[in-house]
């Protein structure tokens, strides 16, 4: 059961500020005017991806769509290519489509109401948070997988922490610790902690400022906590890709507008591995006019991990007999100097860098 709030009568966030105070991480993101748009950005990107990962995606991000009205204008293409790299691409088509409903609906600007905010696509309620608190200064607390875990170790919380009731109840726990009009600060200070002190496997403990006051510390469970239940058997996916080359082109295919990766560009591919893989792609090249010839080098064998599947790819250079050059419209040979034109799919941005 979760713990009752009264085991902290005192505000800890005061030691958690002064701890903030002296270790606050500099991000590019964290301005002295916050722009919600930028806030918004960043909160986007930085969802299940690494901060080093995303700073120099943001910064690029920024230089090609300083504003939310040049992204709104711009294309989906565009902004997939942009995005290309970070992985989780309804996020950036979520993002799109999202401004364009600020140009139309708030004559460019971002909401500063949760219910408007939160009714625009891809903003949850943690994003909605870190929004209002760190553009508006809007007392509203952002609860994310950080937050979970420190909270849980702080109060000892036992329970599944990705239970809507658990979620709740650290909503208000936080809510309560929130001094008044500082939610900002105490969002990203959690933020901060999260990532330098209380981290998910090995807590560095000795030099926690709310040690003292931690539950889980005093009982010696905090590398326990928090508990997220069974983690699930993720499926292996294999597939057998063919980097057909013509001239000074290779043939490429654009997948579906939904689903996965859905729009972006890939190297025909066909499902399974050895025999098998090579007969499916071999069928799918002749369903569209270009034969191939039987000699297949194997440039590498590639792993790409999702955050619900795993794709193993056997990637072939594969001699071209014929290309047809009247291909569908989601064909094409693409010119290799147009490479970085092209938003591509997963692991197939990758690929192009064995040519």
């Amino acid at each position: 059961m979760v713990c009752q709030a009264n085991i902290y009568q005192t505000q800890w966030a005061s030691l958690l500020f002064e701890w903030f105070n002296l270790h606050r991480r500099e991000l590019p993101w964290r301005e002295s005017a916050r722009d919600p748009y930028k806030v918004w950005v960043s909160e986007i990107m930085l969802q299940q991806t690494k901060v080093e990962t995303v700073k120099p995606y943001y910064e690029n991000w920024i230089d090609t769509f300083p504003t939310l009205e040049t992204l709104a204008a711009a294309s989906e293409e565009d902004v997939l290519r942009q995005w290309q790299g970070l992985g989780y691409y309804s996020r950036a088509r979520n993002l799109h489509q999202a401004v364009k409903e600020v140009v139309r609906q708030y004559d460019g600007k971002v909401p500063d109401t949760k219910q408007e905010i939160m009714s625009l696509k891809g903003i949850g309620e943690y994003t909605a948070g870190a929004i209002l608190s760190l553009a508006y200064g809007k007392d509203e607390v952002a609860v994310d997988g950080n937050v979970l875990r420190i909270f849980a170790r702080l109060y000892d919380i036992k329970d599944n922490v990705l239970q809507v009731a658990v979620k709740q109840k650290v909503l208000q726990l936080a809510q309560v610790q929130i001094p008044m009009g500082q939610a900002g600060k105490f969002n990203e200070a959690l933020m901060d902690f999260g990532s330098l002190v209380c981290i998910p496997k090995h807590p560095t403990c000795p030099v926690c400022p709310l040690r003292r006051l931690c539950l889980a510390h005093q009982r010696g469970c905090e590398k326990d906590v928090p508990y997220r239940g069974e983690k699930r058997k993720v499926p292996i996916e294999y597939w057998t890709v063919g980097v057909i080359k013509q001239g000074d082109c290779v043939l490429v295919h654009q997948r579906p507008d939904k689903g996965l990766l859905a729009s972006m560009w890939e190297f025909p591919m066909g499902a399974g591995r050895g025999k098998k893989g090579k007969g499916a792609l071999t069928q799918l090249l002749n369903q569209i006019g270009v034969t191939v010839d039987t000699t297949w080098e194997l440039l590498e064998k590639r792993k790409h991990v999702f955050s619900h599947k795993i794709w193993q790819l056997g990637i072939y250079l594969i001699p071209c007999v014929h290309g047809n050059t009247n291909l569908r419209k989601e064909w094409q040979w693409l010119p290799i100097q147009a490479y970085q034109t092209v938003p591509w799919a997963g692991p197939h941005g990758k690929i192009t860098a064995l040519l």
